[in-house]
């Protein structure tokens, strides 16, 4: 299993929403939600209404998409997570232009933007394909031209390892 917080991250870009997951008066939660990334971070505009933006703001998220369902060249599925802390920020208006156009109504009601960036500290890939880890080397994985060798030094300072 390829783990790297700087590709999950590139992968992480190649959509446009995903699923961040944390935890509500001890109950966990996912929520899909829009996702641009800029200069390794990745910045989600939920909806305000909905009130998860008070669980996320201070804690340490995990945050995941993926190409499932709409598989890349060669049929090659990916799914891509990153955990890391979430902050609340105040986008400027070229950032927001590039979450594109927003929601009308969410869940009937007048969608209100909120903003939060995470931090990545930590990632791990999955991919999904005719060949089995064994049938080629971790370097020899690649994904629309994206190498397995290309994998910087972790964020938090420490390798991250394939488990077995």
């Amino acid at each position: 299993m390829p783990t790297n917080e700087h590709l999950a991250v590139e992968l992480i870009g190649r959509a446009d929403h995903g699923r961040v997951a944390t935890s509500m008066r001890a109950l966990p939660f996912l929520v899909c939600v829009r996702h641009i990334v800029l200069a390794g971070r990745v910045l989600l505009r939920l909806h305000r209404g909905w009130g998860y933006h008070r669980a996320c703001v201070g804690s340490v998220v995990a945050y995941g998409s993926d190409n499932l369902g709409r598989p890349g060249p060669g049929g090659n599925l990916w799914s891509a997570q990153i955990v890391g802390r979430c902050e609340a920020i105040e986008p400027t208006a070229a950032q927001i232009a590039l979450f594109g156009p927003a929601p009308g109504r969410v869940d009937g009601e007048p969608f209100d933007p909120v903003y939060l960036r995470i931090e990545p500290q930590l990632g791990t890939v999955h991919f999904m394909d005719d060949h089995t880890m064994d049938d080629r080397s971790m370097n020899d994985h690649s994904v629309e031209g994206l190498s397995m060798d290309d994998r910087p030094v972790p964020v938090a300072g420490t390798p991250l390892r394939s488990r077995p």
